[in-house]
Order: C-alpha cells, then sequence, then structure tokens
C-alpha cells in the first residue's frame, strides 16, 4: 500500500504547463529555468491542503465531482502565478537564470535519458525541513554531471525549497535504442552541524532514440524522505 499526495501530480502538471506557455509566448517576463520551476512547485505544494489516497478507489471517488476538480485547478494555477511572481522578482543566486534551458554537450544518437531525481531532507529531531547544507548526487564514485547549467551538483538546499532537492542528470549515449542497463547512484547530504547521510538506489533503464531535453516534472524517481541527526 502506497499513499500518495493527490494534489503533488495535479500541481506539478499544471506548472509544467505554465512554463511551457511562458517560454513559448514571454508574456509575464518570468524566468523559466529549471530552479524557479522547482521554487514554484514547493511554494504551491506548501499552501494547498494535501489531498491523500491509498487506492485508484480512492482517486476514482475524489475525481467524480467536476465542479470541484475545476475549482482546484483554479486554485492551483491562481497560487502558482502568485508564486512564480515571488520566485522571478527574488532568483535564487546559487542559479543561472540566464540560462534558461540551454543545453550543451548532450549526445548524439541513441542515449540513456534520466529522470529527474528529487528528495527531500528533514531534522531527524523534529522533523523540520533541513535550510541548509549541500546534497551530492554520485554515480561511480564522482558527481553525475547535469543536463546544463540551471541544474546544481551538488545542489544547495535553502529555506524557500522546505527541504527538496532535485538533479536532472546528463543523458548517456548508447549502442542502440532500446539497449538496457542498470545504473547504480548514491546520495549524500552534508548539513553543518549534522552527521552525513549516504542513500543508495539503482535505476533500470532502457536507451531511446535521441537524448531528451525537454524537461517535466513528471518524469520524477522519487527518494524516500532523508533524515539527518545533530551530531
Amino acid at each position: 500500500m502506497e499513499i500518495r499526495n493527490l494534489l503533488e501530480d495535479a500541481v506539478l502538471s499544471l506548472i509544467d504547463e505554465l512554463f511551457a506557455t511562458e517560454e513559448k509566448d514571454k508574456r509575464l517576463g518570468f524566468c523559466t529555468c529549471g530552479q524557479c520551476r522547482l521554487d514554484v512547485a514547493c511554494y504551491v505544494l506548501n499552501r494547498i491542503k494535501p489531498e491523500y489516497i491509498v487506492s485508484s478507489r480512492g482517486l476514482a471517488y475524489r475525481e467524480r465531482d467536476s465542479l470541484e476538480r475545476v475549482q482546484r485547478r483554479a486554485d492551483i494555477i491562481t497560487t502558482a502565478k502568485e508564486g512564480w511572481a515571488r520566485v522571478s522578482h527574488q532568483p535564487r543566486a546559487t542559479a543561472d537564470h540566464a540560462l534558461q534551458r540551454i543545453v550543451h554537450d548532450l549526445p548524439e544518437g541513441p542515449a540513456f535519458n534520466f529522470p529527474t531525481v528529487m528528495g527531500r531532507a528533514f531534522n531527524g529531531l523534529n522533523f523540520e525541513p533541513l535550510a541548509s547544507g549541500e546534497v551530492r548526487l554520485l554515480m561511480d564514485g564522482k558527481p553525475l554531471p547535469m543536463v546544463d547549467a540551471n541544474w546544481q551538483n551538488p545542489f544547495v538546499l535553502a529555506q524557500a525549497t522546505a527541504g527538496t532537492f532535485i538533479f536532472w542528470p546528463r543523458p548517456q549515449a548508447s549502442k542502440a535504442a532500446g539497449e538496457e542497463s542498470r545504473f547504480a547512484f548514491e546520495l549524500c547530504v552534508e548539513v553543518p552541524g549534522f552527521d552525513p547521510v549516504s542513500h543508495y538506489f539503482e535505476l533500470d533503464l532502457a536507451s531511446d532514440r535521441a537524448a531528451k531535453d525537454e524537461f517535466s516534472l513528471q518524469r520524477v524517481h522519487k527518494i524516500p524522505d532523508l533524515y539527518l541527526f545533530p551530531r
């Protein structure tokens, strides 16, 4: 049995829509880099009441009221635009917002396209999100390259993202489309005054015909919540 926040998927999907429209029309003049996308998602999820389900029946029951779905969508969009305005007027200093979605050095031909890797880090004593420190995503003991400079490795934790970290690893070349391979990763979380934590995980992937440069919060590998304890 898995508990899910029904609104998390709805929020991530709508934010993808809003950012895609802005990248095309440039009406609002807001930043559309990956870091700002994450900051806006956290802003909305921290302000909208979660709706948890434990089964497909729960999802069907929750979705039957079309009028309520329309109102929920409107609330999410309103909150997202409010957060987006704040994030764009006070951009995170550690991200290169000027690069937007310019992607460099992607492999040509077939490639393994990694999902974004997302998780949260908490204080193990009081369960509050950690607002400082760094998270590193490693492969073979080395920092894994990201798709472009807007995606940092290490990821710097901040108050605005409530302990959330996210990575978008750069695609890796493969011999042919459909090639299957298992990739091993290590997440290292280091926060001043806390014992460091490492989390290991593996992903089984099949290569695609080409490297993808279209970002979506819908293709995410979620890491279990990580807890650090003071020294």
